[in-house]
């Protein structure tokens, strides 16, 4: 809580804030997910902004796990380095993540599985028995079944947040359920509303900053899914893989109602495979996963290439290699997304910035798709999947693309692969000149047709291949934010935006000349990239994979690739984490101490 103070509320005061970080720490099945989804959602709906954040375990039985959300006045960037208030479950979640709250924070715990406490930094521990309140609100039947719910009202009260609205949130989750269901949530919830807190005093935040009402707040995943059907797309194939596969339920949902399809396939191979054939029919198509199910859409992938197939493919990235960490974040699909098929099969690869920017990266896909005639990878990754942010609603009648099949005459000179321009597929069993065009995985001359001559592969080599340089060149440079010239440039992709720029917030008020360029168009990259940095002594490319052997994370080894740049240096890290600013800020300092 940024306005708070080291020390506990004076009795019965009413303290005015502007940010606040809340971690729910407890077990998978307590619904702490549920939780933090409603003050994400309720945050859309008050003109604040939000950002969450959470771990879950990778095994089906559960465990450990915890929600924590960033809820402030003003526009907010990243979940929250450490907590204000610490919401403790049981004694594993006390111990645990007791050293995540802030000195001087408060920590609610259940009283009734939390019994060795640390009096210790200032902390204000405040005892409640959530699991008996619940079951003496609901009834002894219940167990301890709502104890989530009893939490929620609770930091209601304390909040003093919008109760009506959030009742109303509540309501319309578990409206479609057994009656009794809503009933016993809200019974939980109004008993955690009126327990009383003792003489801690409560919290209410500044009106927030935005003041357009057309506000949604939603996860990646979820808004991707709306980007990849108002860019036209109506039919997709896949396998399911966390953390893809919400993608791929709502696609499965949603399609259908606008005369698309959705195939869940036996395999992942069979799913590409299915998607290039709608693709090649002439449709919008996608297909989708993980790492570990990118590499087995690799072999078809390179057909795509080859075929010069419009498709869509989102891969959103989880810790490798293997089945590595299944539930969390990695940037280590770069190179895969790029390079991973046999032979020079070129395709196009973005990566969204923020939760927002998951919309718009799949309206961008569909057209670059369409425009290029080649696979569009997506990488997101897990973080941005899950994570909870508010922002406004996108203008649907603005950005909606009806799909409509081309079936136009081409022409008796139509050649699919014409050498001097990007390739147009004319419908299946059009008939030309006597013959048909055709399509294959094998090199093909102007019409389609296999072709073994040497002087033709190069021809189409480099064909598929400028295709991408003029690309480049039609590409804006990513702003820079902050600094315009002076001792650092950080560099990033993907769900690191937002802690990147909070750190170069950090780093200038400590007197350090620092800016920040995201780029979002991984390959190809924008011509002229090495403008950014012509007036920073060193740039960090700061991303989420290893060192690797030679040194650098995979983004900064492509870019010292293509432009020789010494001044070049990676700031890395692979624990599954999303990154913390003072990671960050202390990882900029050391680059800067070193000569």
């Amino acid at each position: 809580m940024s306005t708070a103070t080291a020390s506990a509320p004076a009795a019965s005061a009413t303290q005015t804030l502007r940010n606040a970080v809340i971690r729910l720490a407890g077990n998978s099945q307590d619904g702490i997910q549920s939780i933090g989804g409603f003050l994400a959602r309720l945050a859309g709906r008050t003109q604040h902004d939000v950002m969450t954040y959470m771990t879950i375990p990778s095994t089906i039985s559960g465990g450990p796990s915890i929600f924590q959300l960033h809820l402030g006045s003003g526009h907010v960037l990243h979940p929250g380095d450490e907590s204000d208030v610490l919401v403790a479950f049981y004694q594993h979640s006390y111990d645990a993540h007791l050293s995540a709250l802030r000195d001087g924070g408060i920590c609610f715990y259940d009283s009734g599985e939390v019994s060795e406490l640390k009096h210790e930094r200032n902390i204000h521990h405040i005892g409640i028995p959530f699991t008996q309140a619940t079951i003496e609100a609901i009834g002894g039947s219940a167990k301890d079944r709502g104890k989530n719910m009893f939490v929620l009202g609770l930091l209601c009260a304390v909040y003093q947040l919008d109760k009506e609205k959030l009742a109303g949130i509540v309501a319309r989750q578990f409206g479609k359920k057994d009656e009794s269901v809503l009933r016993n949530a809200m019974l939980a919830f109004d008993a955690g509303y009126a327990y009383p807190i003792g003489d801690m005093g409560t919290f209410n935040f500044e009106e927030g900053e935005h003041t357009d009402q057309h506000r949604i707040s939603t996860d990646g995943n979820t808004i991707m899914s709306m980007g990849l059907i108002a860019a036209g797309v109506r039919y997709g194939a896949a396998y399911p893989i966390t953390p893809w596969s919400p993608i791929m339920e709502t696609l499965r949902s949603e399609l259908p109602k606008y005369g698309g399809i959705y195939v869940q396939a036996e395999d992942e191979l069979a799913a590409v495979s299915m998607a290039i054939g709608a693709a090649y029919a002439g449709h919008l198509a996608i297909t989708g996963s993980s790492g570990p199910g990118l590499s087995l859409k690799a072999e078809a992938l390179s057909y795509a290439s080859m075929a010069e197939i419009p498709l869509i493919v989102v891969n959103v990235q989880r810790g490798g290699p293997s089945t590595g960490l299944p539930t969390s974040v990695e940037q280590s699909d770069l190179m895969q997304a790029i390079y991973g098929s046999h032979g020079d099969a070129p395709r196009i690869v973005l990566a969204p910035q923020d939760v927002e920017d998951c919309f718009y990266i799949a309206l961008e896909a569909g057209k670059l798709a369409r425009e290029y005639s080649c696979p569009v990878i997506i990488l997101s990754d897990q973080a941005l999947s899950s994570r909870i942010e508010a922002f406004t609603e996108p203008d649907l009648d603005k950005y909606w693309v009806e799909p409509v099949l081309d079936l136009s005459d081409r022409g008796a000179d139509f050649k699919p692969y014409p050498l001097d321009k990007i390739t147009r597929h004319a419908p299946p069993g059009t008939k030309l000149a006597g013959k048909y065009p055709h399509v294959s995985g094998l090199e093909h001359d102007e019409h389609g047709h296999p072709s073994g001559s040497p002087k033709m592969h190069t021809a189409m080599t480099a064909k598929r291949r400028n295709k991408l340089i003029e690309l480049s060149k039609k590409l804006p440079l990513p702003e820079i934010y902050g600094d315009q010239e002076g001792d650092v440039l950080l560099i990033g992709w993907g769900s690191t935006y937002g802690p990147i720029k909070e750190a170069v917030n950090r780093l200038r008020t400590e007197g350090h000349k620092v800016g920040a360029a995201h780029i979002r168009h991984i390959h190809p990259m924008p011509a002229g990239l090495d403008r950014l940095w012509a007036k920073f002594k060193k740039v960090v490319v700061v991303e989420m994979n290893d060192y690797g052997v030679y040194g650098h994370g995979q983004l900064a080894m492509m870019i010292r690739a293509a432009y020789a740049e010494p001044k070049i240096q990676s700031l890395c890290k692979t624990d599954g984490l999303a990154y913390r600013i003072r990671e960050i800020v202390t990882g900029v300092e050391k680059v800067m101490a070193a000569n």
